[in-house]
């Protein structure tokens, strides 16, 4: 199958990078400018988890090709958009006169309704998923994360096209397990909700990497995300068909904190890839925060612990000199 991943973030380059090694041709869309910028190699630093629970250390300079341009009869099969969620509508605007044949994968975080996200793409061309890895750039240009053994699919009510399996496929050739989860948007709010609850005590703490064996403040993550459900539920979210992805919030936080704590202080993959996030100034947990609130205000929902936070994500206001 002939891939363009859309950019060359996180995301973008692990996947691309085991599609590649199972014999997949791999290309990047990158912005005018970029490639020059970004070098004909990645150095990665990865934990490959997809063989060993314990894993396999990755240490290698990765040669990539890039494309700064796409026209609208290219040969890509699949083009697999992985962007944060405030930078959709920016990348299906760019997108949806240049799909071509292809299949797009969209594949991250979403907070608006799915085919309201996807702008002009054609829906009968979109397949859905949502990564199970990873990481961060480093000062030194190093990629450093973790790669899980599956990944997680989904439709929105109806089965698998003969694209969506197709794309399925691919990631099973790359030695990826499939988890299908029969109701995607649920699924994806409640992970929205989950990672505000995270987000907000990570930027009070500078990053995300922060959190990593810190037992009080995983609690007040738990707090938060617990105070979160009720948005899930006003938006018509059934949460008995998402019990493990509530059960976090569910457990008494007394037991649930130091179990995170320990977790992701000894076990290295959630480690290394909770770590690696300690950019302090990363747009996304800002933005995660910023409309999870926006939501539970307009729903008129109290959110009293993300409330507290915002100082930490809110946008500078400007005035007048």
């Amino acid at each position: 199958m002939k891939i363009l991943m859309f950019g060359r973030g996180v995301i973008a380059t692990i996947y691309g990078w085991a599609l590649q090694r199972a014999g997949h041709d791999v290309e990047f869309y990158v912005r005018p400018g970029r490639a020059a910028t970004y070098g004909d190699a990645v150095d990665l630093d990865l934990l490959d988890t997809r063989r060993r629970p314990w894993g396999r250390r990755v240490v290698e300079k990765w040669p990539v090709r890039y494309r700064e341009a796409l026209e609208p009869d290219h040969d890509f099969d699949l083009i697999v958009l992985s962007v944060p969620h405030h930078r959709l509508d920016e990348a299906t605007a760019f997108l949806s006169p240049r799909v071509g044949r292809a299949t797009v994968l969209v594949f991250g975080n979403l907070w608006t309704e799915p085919l309201a996200a996807i702008g002009a793409l054609p829906p009968d061309r979109i397949a859905w998923g949502f990564p199970q890895a990873g990481g961060g750039f480093g000062a030194n240009g190093v990629l450093r994360g973790m790669l899980l053994p599956s990944v997680i699919f989904g439709t929105l009510g109806q089965p698998p096209t003969d694209r969506e399996r197709a794309v399925r496929q691919a990631f099973r050739e790359a030695g990826l397990r499939i988890k299908e989860q029969p109701d995607l948007r649920g699924w994806l709010w409640v992970h929205f909700v989950s990672d505000a609850g995270l987000f907000s005590q990570g930027l009070r703490l500078g990053s995300l990497s922060e959190l990593a064996g810190a037992t009080g403040e995983l609690r007040q993550a738990l707090l938060t995300g617990r105070e979160l459900l009720p948005v899930l539920k006003a938006r018509g979210i059934d949460l008995r068909r998402h019990r493990g992805g509530v059960l976090l919030f569910r457990v008494p936080t007394w037991l649930m904190a130091p179990v995170l704590a320990w977790l992701t202080a000894h076990v290295t993959a959630l480690r290394v890839s909770i770590e690696a996030h300690s950019h302090p100034d990363a747009e996304e947990p800002r933005e995660v925060c910023r409309d999870t609130l926006a939501e539970a205000r307009r729903l008129g929902i109290s959110v009293p612990r993300l409330e507290a936070a915002e100082p930490h994500f809110a946008r500078a206001r400007t005035g007048r000199a």
